[in-house]
């Protein structure tokens, strides 16, 4: 079936409209004093992860009266959240079964060398502290490398769950990540922490 010269023409001459109105949306300017109506429920995320976890710390913060805003320090917390987000993204990841675990070999280009390297130094830290598996740290020019091994090497389930979370499963691993961001944001002395 052929369309008419008409018919195409009218289809391309809606396009724009169709491309401007998301643009439109975008150009929201809020200005001091607007408010949004509040008849619907509103999202319980900020958009984008690392600003919803700050916009989340930061209401926490203001709602606790003993915060000394003397010390809170939020870009030390949203540097940290780069961090997260460049050992997540843009690290590379070779993992080779070893006797009793896994050995992973972290490495980037750039910034995401010094990201894996803060973020791998505390976090072993973290999981030797709190009774996890057996873990050597190596640094290399390009990132680190990871012996990761059970404490009983011929207990074949925890061999498995190690090479099962890999290394980006051993680094979201453990329930101090909320607490370490909180006190990143209170300004808390950290040990094992470049920022």
């Amino acid at each position: 079936m052929r369309r008419s010269p008409a018919i195409a023409l009218s289809a391309l001459c809606a396009l724009p409209l169709l491309v401007a109105a998301p643009l439109a949306a975008q150009e929201h300017v809020h200005t001091p004093g607007m408010t949004h109506p509040a008849a619907a429920p509103l999202p319980t995320q900020g958009g984008q992860a690392a600003f919803a976890a700050l916009a989340e710390i930061v209401a926490m913060l203001q709602a606790d009266p003993s915060t000394d805003w003397s010390k809170v320090n939020l870009e030390r917390l949203r540097q940290h959240l780069v961090d997260m987000d460049l050992v997540t993204l843009r690290s590379r990841v070779v993992a080779t079964p070893v006797t009793g675990g896994a050995q992973f070999l972290v490495r980037g280009t750039g910034e995401t060398i010094a990201a894996i390297k803060r973020m791998t130094g505390a976090h072993v830290t973290m999981v030797m502290t709190s009774g996890g598996p057996r873990v050597v740290r190596t640094v290399l020019p390009d990132g680190i490398r990871l012996v990761v091994t059970a404490a009983d090497p011929a207990d074949t389930a925890a061999v498995a769950k190690i090479r099962g979370l890999g290394f980006i499963g051993l680094m979201a691993t453990g329930d101090h990540h909320a607490a370490h961001h909180m006190a990143l944001a209170r300004g808390d002395a950290m040990a094992d922490h470049g920022h």
